[in-house]
């Protein structure tokens, strides 16, 4: 997803008080997986029905899910729920998620699959927790070693820290800057490969990593070709994709699959960071449905139907969101076309039927599904020692306390286009802001920043209502600055109209805003009419075009990320502290155990529809 994604925060910054990473690191069965899921499409073959091995067809087991993120532990509040639709037509919310779950539900599928392959579709680090994001995300690629995944295709957030420390997670090796964490031990790297056929070398012109990978079983051969959305400089620091050219993804698969096929590969499946959205948020909600608005829109929806017959499925993400649908290819031919949510939530199994004769997939036999990770299975233990163990490292820091809340803050969860948390970040970038100059009057916080929901019960022995620093960085792990710049009115009005225009007309990105502005957001309308200009106050006063304002935004957006062009025209700038930091001094000067900070209404945006 979109996000702000700066080098992932230096250690040093992330310390509090007098506690550094160097000190922590010498401190040093109830329901079975696959118990939810709606009915595979296509038919044909049973879901768990094991593969034949000397027949003249195979069932081969694909095991797939996305955006991970570093969530190794279970998510918190909304952010760690499904939505499953009831036979009598009401809707039931379902925890799920957490490394030990999805280990144990990959492992229970596996059961009676002789052939299986286990395939992920990009950001399975970045954006991460604490547990993950403190030490830059090799305790993710350690228990996905451990899942047994095969392959992995590149998203956005594999470059937030730039193409160095993508090769770091691939091939291992300590970090050169915060070294190893445990005496004696290096990293080892990813187990799997990492996929990039879209990411090139500006000067040379080759991919950065392989473009494919065949897996192989008993003469079964299946080829994988791993992209990126072209988009990724949009919505990752310039920084990150410094050197880097990304193309388009359609064109990219296209290339790719005539090269597998030149070298007798038949059978091709697509791991897409990119998707869609379903009519529905159910995630068992039938997405081949034939009723008015059903089915699934969004990027993805045409990179389908323009890839090439020779791949048989798509595996997809970016969107957080969970579908199981089918698309036609060029040909006209059913397609099908998966998502499983994010943070480990949800799995996809998919049985694709090889023609050991062909080489090829029965298309019309492929039949899919999503299934929930629920947290009433068993853990897996070696994942739950493994989460111990980095747990232990990170306590120091992330037990902290910083603040008090009296109620939940949803901002990743929320269902509202401004969100509580949204708001309270954008307050304390203001007040940042305005203790390095008074003139500052206004605070933006673009929404794929805010990584989670800050919910009140406790998530430790810290108490309910008590901010931890892990907890706050979950919020926000990006190490941007606060930055403060001058913009015309003019420019202002423009960049809340880039909102849901432009490139961020189909899915609009609503920026946060701090206390004192306010105005109308109109979806009856189209494009950039949606902001009715004419609403639209500063501290009750209507916005001068030529008149200057003093605006507080993250480094991310200063540059005019995620389509902010407008923003990124800012003059004087002035850069101030890290954003985590801002947001734990507000927290900390603001609240307290007697003085808790109450959700805000997020009424500063008036939603009309």
């Amino acid at each position: 997803m979109s996000a702000t994604p700066r080098t992932r925060r230096r250690t040093w910054r992330l310390v509090t008080g007098t506690v550094s990473l160097a000190a922590v690191g010498a401190l040093v069965a109830a329901m079975p997986a696959g118990a939810h899921g709606k009915p595979g499409h296509g038919g044909g073959h049973d879901h768990g029905k094991p593969g034949h091995g000397h027949g003249r067809t195979v069932d081969v087991q694909l095991l797939s899910f996305n955006d991970l993120h570093g969530n190794l532990e279970p998510p918190a509040g909304s952010s760690g729920q499904v939505t499953e639709d009831q036979h009598d037509g009401t809707t039931k919310a379902i925890d799920a998620g957490g490394a030990e779950y999805l280990a144990t539900s990959l492992r229970t599928a596996r059961k009676g699959n002789p052939y299986s392959v286990t395939a992920a579709a990009g950001d399975m680090v970045g954006a991460s927790p604490l547990l993950s994001g403190l030490f830059h995300d090799e305790p993710t690629i350690e228990a996905l070693n451990k899942m047994k995944l095969d392959v992995a295709g590149v998203g956005n957030h594999e470059f937030d820290e730039g193409r160095a420390e993508l090769n770091r997670l691939q091939k291992g090796g300590c970090h050169p800057e915060d070294g190893c964490y445990t005496k004696g031990r290096k990293f080892k790297g990813a187990d799997f490969p990492y996929l990039a056929a879209n990411v090139t070398d500006e000067k040379t012109g080759k991919p950065i990593l392989k473009p494919y990978t065949v897996w192989k079983k008993n003469g079964v051969k299946i080829g994988f070709i791993g992209v990126t959305l072209e988009g990724t400089p949009d919505i990752v620091s310039a920084e990150g994709v410094k050197g880097l050219k990304f193309h388009d993804e359609v064109e990219t698969v296209n290339k790719y699959a005539r090269e597998l096929e030149r070298k007798g590969v038949k059978s091709i499946v697509a791991l897409i960071h990119e998707g869609g959205a379903p009519a529905s948020k159910s995630y068992n909600y039938d997405c081949d449905s034939s009723g008015a608005g059903d089915g699934v829109s969004g990027p993805i929806v045409d990179i389908a139907k323009g890839i090439t017959p020779k791949v048989d499925a798509l595996v997809t993400g970016h969107t957080h969101e969970a579908y199981v649908c089918t698309i036609p290819d060029p040909a006209g031919k059913p397609r099908t076309v998966t998502s499983a949510s994010s943070f480990g939530k949800l799995y996809t199994d998919t049985t694709l039927t090889y023609d050991r004769k062909t080489k090829d997939i029965v298309r019309t036999s492929v039949s899919s599904a999503n299934h929930v990770v629920t947290r009433t299975q068993p853990k897996a233990k070696d994942i739950t020692r493994l989460i111990s163990d980095w747990n232990e490292l990170a306590a120091p820091i992330a037990a902290q306390p910083v603040g008090h809340i009296s109620g939940d803050l949803p901002g990743r969860g929320a269902t509202t286009p401004e969100s509580p948390l949204g708001d309270v970040i954008a307050d304390a970038q203001l007040a940042h802001a305005k203790s390095l100059d008074d003139t500052a009057v206004l605070a933006l916080m673009n929404p794929g920043g805010i990584r989670s929901d800050l919910v009140y019960k406790a998530s430790g022995s810290e108490g309910d209502g008590v901010v931890t620093y892990g907890e706050a960085f979950t919020v926000q792990p990006f190490s941007n600055t606060v930055n403060l710049v001058t913009l015309t009115g003019e420019q202002l009005v423009t960049a809340l109209k880039q909102q849901v225009s432009g490139g961020n007309e189909a899915s609009p990105k609503i920026l946060q805003v701090s206390e004192g502005l306010t105005y109308t957001l109109d979806y009856t309308k189209s494009g950039a009419d949606r902001v009715v200009a004419d609403t639209i106050r500063l501290n009750g006063e209507p916005i001068d075009p030529a008149a200057s304002y003093r605006v507080a935004m993250n480094s991310f957006l200063a540059g005019g990320g995620d389509g902010f062009a407008a923003l990124g025209e800012g003059t004087d700038p002035l850069v101030g502290a890290d954003d985590l930091a801002a947001f734990n001094d507000y927290l900390t000067a603001t609240t307290s155990a007697d003085n808790p900070l109450d959700p805000p209404k997020a009424d500063r945006i008036t939603i009309v529809k």
